[in-house]
């Protein structure tokens, strides 16, 4: 008989009654109970957080920074409490204790009372960190506390980010502010370059000024010492002319009556007499001229100097923005200029006062060398004019006595104005040289401004200044500088979709597994009829095959249909399970062929090497060494691999390594079975009474 009616008959079995096909039933089932069931009960956990009871404790009081209140704690609650995070309870911190200890909630978070201070310590002087406070208990559920400390991160994160952003904006404000006084102070110092450049061309005026103040100075000087001499002289000899005349007219008024016969003897001395007074009157003159045009010229020269430097003093020192550093020495030269223009007028007004008896001295002389001349003239007819010569001599020895006196006064006046000019002359020199030294120190001084202007306008340039918008985008960016930005190429919708892979060939090999149990692995009658080894394997393989084909459209639909899993490729997906569950028929029914009862036990052992060893959970690289080493050589992690591809999608290479694996064990496994089939062929003691029954 051929191995599929063999397998047929087999089946047929079923049919026989009602506990039969109840166990058909069953079989059919029972890999819904593994895998419909599993994966119904943690389809999606993650999308039922919100039915997890957390207890939520706000003990922050709130804080200000900058005029502004601040209640990081409160808006952290609120954003919580519109969040399905978790079910969220706002209790007490002691409710919140106790009830995590008792299990009333899985955890809790609290917001502690100087939460927002530390927050707004950020802007202060001394930051501090704020803590949001977890407390879980893992004797209530582990998973939970691994959950809760993702998402508290997260919280954790978004927190810090929001903080960060507010110490950044006050730090990009201050950018702006440092920006704006910047610009202010290079603009101010501009300004102050202009100030000072005009005040080095003033100060360089100002030198030249003086300059050419201390050349006049010193001939004035040179003039009025000439002039003192002169003026000596003059005063020597207008008292000895003086003396003359005065002697002269005493012997003509004390001889009038006897002087003609006096005058016939003497005319020649009163001649020359007359030409030596003539000649002295003269010289005089001349020296007066001198004088009253030389005192003016000095007068307003030294006025003109004072009044410069008194101009540069007030434009630098009293109406500027910015005081010049040097108003010290120019307000010393301002004082010395003044000193130097009171002698000079001190001197002009002493001529100014002297004029009118200048003028009277000088009509006086010119009075005096006349009638002197003439008296010259005629004094080879003194006889003749006895009378005339007696009254000019009177007149004469008048004139003479007043140029004597004026004479003395403008030696008087004249010395003093000597004595100012030297003054004049030395406080011009030291004028002279503190303005030179003061326009070499502001040369200097507009150099550093310009140098002082141009890096305030450099800085100026470095400084950023942000407006509302390019401060609030530099914020966002620098408060969480790094984002995750993950592209998943083929994601899982859910939790039960990703464990998919690992609880449905699980169900199919349990499916297997209880085939066997209600299948012999090995058909007796074509043992008894002595039928060949390969075809008795055949004949208690084709049987579970096509239960296992049953058992996985069943699995599958009530998986699509019913739970919702979504397969990327459906057809692929259904049909390598079929595959797998011809492998997995093959290994179990070969086990229990070679073994017998035992090899129950050993399909149970290696169904949990294949389930801690496949990576269906975790990756196997995160498993023990020993874990790592039975990986390559188990069928279900090739299996696993491939329906992932099937499944969320991706590349089949995995599937098709995955096929050419499960068929090499097939084939391996149905071998094993014909060789075990032809072992039970002969009868031995070990069959007849075994050691072990199941």
């Amino acid at each position: 008989m051929r191995s599929p009616k063999l397998a047929a008959l087999e089946l047929r079995r079923f049919r026989r009654g009602r506990l039969p096909r109840a166990a058909l039933v069953a079989l059919l089932v029972l890999p819904l109970l593994y895998g419909a069931l599993y994966l119904w009960s943690f389809w999606d956990p993650y999308g039922r957080l919100d039915r997890i009871p957390v207890a939520l404790v706000n003990d922050d009081k709130g804080a200000r920074a900058d005029g502004k209140k601040i209640a990081a704690g409160e808006a952290i609650t609120e954003g919580l409490r519109d969040s399905d995070t978790f079910d969220w309870h706002e209790v007490s911190a002691e409710d919140a204790r106790a009830g995590v200890e008792d299990g009333r909630y899985y955890l809790s978070l609290t917001m502690p009372s100087d939460f927002s201070k530390r927050i707004a310590s950020s802007a202060g002087a001394s930051p501090e960190t704020g803590a949001l406070q977890v407390r879980t208990n893992d004797a209530n559920n582990y998973i939970v506390g691994q959950i809760s400390r993702t998402v508290f991160s997260e919280v954790r994160q978004a927190a810090s980010a929001k903080a960060s952003r507010s110490f950044l904006d006050k730090i990009f404000i201050s950018f702006s502010d440092i920006h704006g006084a910047t610009v202010k102070a290079a603009n101010g110092a501009d300004q102050l370059n202009g100030g000072i450049g005009k005040a080095e061309k003033g100060s360089k005026d100002l030198a030249d000024g003086l300059n050419d103040a201390k050349d006049g100075s010193g001939r004035l000087s040179t003039g009025l010492t000439k002039l003192d001499t002169g003026a000596g002289d003059l005063a020597d000899g207008s008292k000895q002319v003086a003396a003359g005349t005065q002697t002269l007219a005493d012997k003509v008024n004390g001889i009038d009556k006897k002087v003609g016969p006096f005058l016939k003897g003497n005319e020649k001395t009163i001649g020359d007499t007359a030409r030596l007074v003539a000649d002295s009157s003269k010289a005089i003159r001349d020296n007066l001229d001198t004088l009253v045009k030389t005192a003016p010229a000095a007068a307003k020269g030294a006025h003109a100097a004072s009044d410069a430097l008194n101009d540069v003093y007030r434009a630098r020192c009293q109406d500027a923005v910015l005081p010049d550093p040097a108003c010290s020495d120019l307000k010393k030269a301002k004082d010395a200029a003044a000193d130097v223009a009171t002698i000079a007028d001190d001197l002009n007004t002493l001529i100014g006062d002297q004029h009118g008896d200048l003028k009277k001295l000088d009509g006086n002389l010119a009075t005096l060398q006349t009638q002197a001349q003439a008296l010259a003239d005629r004094a080879p007819h003194l006889s003749e004019d006895l009378d005339d010569a007696v009254s000019k001599i009177n007149k004469l020895n008048e004139g003479a006595g007043k140029v004597a006196d004026g004479a003395q006064k403008l030696h008087q006046g004249l010395g003093t104005a000597k004595s100012g000019a030297g003054d004049l002359d030395e406080g011009v020199g030291k004028l002279k040289t503190g303005a030179e030294t003061l326009n070499g120190g502001m040369f200097r001084l507009v150099d550093g401004s310009g140098k002082l202007a141009g890096g305030l306008h450099d800085g100026a340039g470095k400084i950023p200044d942000y407006d509302k918008q390019d401060r609030n985008q530099r914020t966002e960016v620098m408060s969480d500088p790094v984002k995750l930005v993950s592209k998943d190429l083929h994601k899982a919708p859910n939790y039960g979709t990703g464990f998919a892979p690992y609880f449905i060939p699980l169900s199919l090999w349990v499916g297997a597994m209880v085939a066997y149990m209600l299948i012999p692995p090995m058909n007796r009658r074509a043992l008894s009829t002595g039928a060949p080894a390969w075809r008795i394997a055949l004949a208690g393989w084709l049987p579970v095959v096509a239960i296992g084909v049953l058992q996985t459209v069943s699995l599958m639909a009530v998986l699509h249909w019913a739970i919702g899993l979504q397969m990327t490729r459906t057809a692929g997906t259904v049909g390598f399970l079929f595959l797998v569950t011809a492998c997995f028929g093959a290994i179990v029914q070969w086990l229990n062929a070679r073994f017998g009862a035992a090899g129950r036990i050993l399909v149970l052992a290696l169904l949990m090497l294949q389930l801690t060893s496949a990576g269906g959970t975790y990756p196997v690289q995160t498993s023990p060494g020993f874990f790592n080493a039975i990986h390559p050589f188990l069928p279900m992690s090739y299996i696993v691999g491939a329906l992932r591809r099937l499944i969320t999608g991706g590349g089949l290479g995995p599937v098709w390594h995955a096929c050419v694996v499960l068929v090499a064990f097939t084939a391996g496994a149905l071998a094993l079975t014909a060789v075990s089939a032809r072992r039970r062929q002969v009868w031995t003691l070990d069959r007849l009474h075994p050691e072990l029954s199941l």
